[in-house]
């Protein structure tokens, strides 16, 4: 009991220390001057051969068990490059404020899909915590950016809930880094035709952060999120990811000097507080 109690503990700071490096991200992408589908795909680009020296340096075996198997994770290979395109897609249509606040909105998607998915019990708490996190969300959001809510920020939190629901799914078979892999090698591809056809200019400083971004914020901070569903709940993980934010938030504060407003300050407590919360009590069920 006390070992799995240690474990569920680990999960749960990996699922922080993802949610961290994806705060990093946007922090890091207000430096590179080309185009966010640009941004988008050298992600995946530099993500995919960083996994794969990976798994080869550390002897990581990427053969998969079956043909469905490989052709599960090009799928979602592809829904992880129609999230971040609808992302995209969002915050071009409306604001990067938005574009957030939209995408934020995953956890209540994953609230009511996961119990589907694995015939699992819907849990009330899970239901509460998901809307109290968006409430805290919505407060990080200026009133007269709401009525920009699209189509494609919903579809962005819908395809990243899906996502995460396949990931659990994969997690209980194979290593983080070999999902991943297969995950960001099939969303290079899939975006790949796009890039060829816009042709954006890049700049030596843009491929230099676009690597870092590859790297640190999706190989990594990507494998250490899809490991650590093997024990935890994709509802659980999904509400803490909504610590995003907030981390954005303090890191521009502290990177970029952009200290935060009132609204901010509130809206971030909201947020911690749930995102405490479900990890104490989570780790507690263990």
């Amino acid at each position: 009991m006390e070992q799995r109690k240690k474990n569920n503990l680990s999960d749960l700071l990996m699922i922080h220390g993802a949610v961290l490096l994806f705060g990093l991200a946007g922090v890091i992408s207000k430096g590179i001057t080309t185009g966010s589908m640009m941004i988008t795909f050298g992600r995946v680009f530099f993500s995919s051969i960083t996994l794969y020296i990976l798994c080869m340096a550390t002897r990581t075996s990427i053969k998969l068990k079956s043909k469905s198997d490989f052709m599960w994770l090009v799928i979602t290979g592809a829904v992880l490059a129609l999230h971040w395109f609808s992302f995209i897609e969002s915050v071009r249509v409306a604001s990067v404020a938005v574009g957030t606040i939209t995408f934020s909105t995953f956890p209540l998607f994953v609230t009511f899909i996961e119990p589907v998915m694995f015939r699992e019990k819907l849990r009330l708490k899970s239901v509460i915590c998901a809307i109290v996190m968006l409430i805290g969300v919505f407060v990080l959001v200026p009133l007269d950016d709401l009525a920009g809510f699209s189509v494609a920020g919903l579809a962005s939190a819908l395809t990243y809930a899906l996502l995460s629901l396949l990931n659990r799914r994969f997690s209980a078979v194979y290593p983080g880094s070999v999902v991943c892999f297969y995950e960001q090698s099939a969303a290079a591809v899939v975006l790949l035709p796009f890039v060829a056809v816009m042709r954006p200019a890049v700049t030596g400083i843009d491929i230099a952060l676009i690597a870092v971004l590859g790297v640190f914020c999706t190989a990594f901070a990507h494998s250490l999120f899809v490991s650590s569903l093997r024990r935890v709940r994709v509802q659980t993980a999904g509400i803490i990811a909504g610590m995003e934010s907030v981390y954005g938030i303090i890191l521009a504060a502290l990177v970029l000097k952009m200290p935060p407003t009132a609204r901010e300050l509130i809206g971030g407590a909201i947020v911690l507080g749930v995102s405490l919360y479900t990890t104490i009590s989570e780790n507690r069920e263990a």
